[in-house]
């Protein structure tokens, strides 16, 4: 389904039945693909995204995980035409995409950890409902000295994530009956509703 919303160029592409992600269960497969990768809409959803960051305070990293670099660097670019404030000498932003581990956990080499040591650090994701993800991202920035300047995503379940806001395109208001679940307590499982599809960043998975 492709519902429409009140944003200038975005709608929102959903599919409903049973799905699982790596932390939960969900009825709905949110599909952000056209924003991620259509360099019309990322433009889109950077433009949106990025009026929330402008004068709030110096941004020097923008760091995208779920395949988000596009939108990355199209927020970027929207933030040095505006003349968003950056602490890095050369007066331009880091785009940067972390390293994960076998263990799931953000690593950062030696050359790009000064893109993060001392600096104000922007998270960008698809989505943000659990807050595993944004937390994990949380706590690697802090672990390699950086600060946590906000997170944005382009659907989000929850307000804020460890006391960071969360600012997002859409969320449960677009999607009245959205419902998120432990695994281990999933209704739909409970009831033998067999899972369509396995879910992540990359996209979907039949089952």
């Amino acid at each position: 389904m492709k519902l429409p919303t009140q944003r200038h160029g975005l709608a929102l592409r959903v599919a409903k039945g049973h799905f699982a992600t790596n932390h939960s269960h969900t009825n709905y497969y949110i599909d952000v693909t056209a924003q991620k990768f259509r360099l019309s809409e990322a433009k889109a959803a950077a433009r949106e995204l990025t009026g929330e960051y402008k004068y709030r305070g110096a941004v020097d990293t923008i760091l995208c995980l779920d395949g988000t670099e596009v939108i990355g660097a199209c927020m970027a670019s929207d933030m040095m035409k505006s003349g968003a404030l950056t602490s890095n000498e050369h007066g331009s932003l880091y785009v940067l995409t972390p390293e994960h581990t076998t263990g799931s956990q953000l690593i950062f080499r030696e050359n790009t950890v000064p893109m993060i040591t001392g600096k104000h650090v922007l998270i960008l994701l698809a989505s943000v409902s659990t807050g595993y993800t944004a937390e994990a991202a949380m706590q690697a920035i802090r672990y390699y000295g950086g600060q946590v300047v906000g997170i944005a995503s382009i659907f989000a379940t929850v307000k804020e994530v460890a006391g960071v806001p969360v600012t997002h395109l859409f969320d449960t208001n677009d999607l009245v009956d959205y419902a998120s679940w432990d695994a281990r307590s999933c209704p739909l499982c409970q009831k033998g509703q067999k899972l369509d599809a396995l879910v992540n960043s990359y996209g979907f998975s039949n089952l």
